[in-house]
């Protein structure tokens, strides 16, 4: 593991179009499903607890920014396929991640898809997986909570998430037991 985290910042969140967005400073995206673990996996990341985590789906409904080692963002953005009613609806919600994420004012330098192992590539992850690649971005996908696996079941749908997503990288990954870590960090890093 060659990059050391040293220090993390919440920016600001963004509902909309920002020119901190433009200002040069390489950006790593973290999209995935609601309650797919995206905040617990970026506070893993960071050695942090500034992504706030939430039981409850929905939580993020913003796109957030922070600033690591005063040398990239770390953006994370609302997951996808559940919005309370009381926040933005699952409309603008979709409208907020498309506007960043395939807007060609922005440039990301890694886009991270984080699913859920256990249940692996459902048909909104697959939408998200498609649109990634026609868009062309750089991204890696992340199947979380592969602890909450048998062995077998975990040799069984990582075939399967690599059968679908044919020969992007995919990394299996723990947020209990950090395992998969360093695979992410090499990843987005290098």
């Amino acid at each position: 593991m060659n990059m050391k985290i040293k220090s993390t910042k919440f920016i600001k969140g963004l509902v909309g179009y920002d020119t901190i967005l433009a200002d040069g400073i390489p950006q790593i995206a973290f999209i995935g499903r609601s309650n797919v673990g995206k905040s617990s996996l970026i506070n893993i990341l960071t050695s942090s607890s500034i992504s706030r985590t939430s039981s409850f789906p929905g939580r993020t409904q913003e796109i957030n920014i922070f600033l690591i080692n005063n040398s990239f963002y770390v953006v994370d953005l609302p997951g996808y396929g559940f919005a309370r009613t009381s926040g933005l609806g699952r409309e603008k919600i979709g409208e907020l991640i498309d506007s960043y994420l395939f807007n060609s004012l922005y440039g990301q330098k890694k886009v991270v898809l984080i699913i859920d192992a256990n249940i692996g590539m459902t048909e909104k992850d697959l939408l998200m997986f498609r649109e990634l690649e026609n868009h062309q971005k750089d991204f890696i996908i992340v199947a979380n909570k592969i602890d909450k696996m048998t062995q077998s079941e975990y040799h069984n749908k990582m075939n399967e998430i690599k059968k679908m997503v044919k020969g992007y990288t995919v990394i299996p990954f723990s947020t209990k037991k950090k395992d998969g870590l360093e695979d992410l960090i090499d990843q987005i890093f290098s």
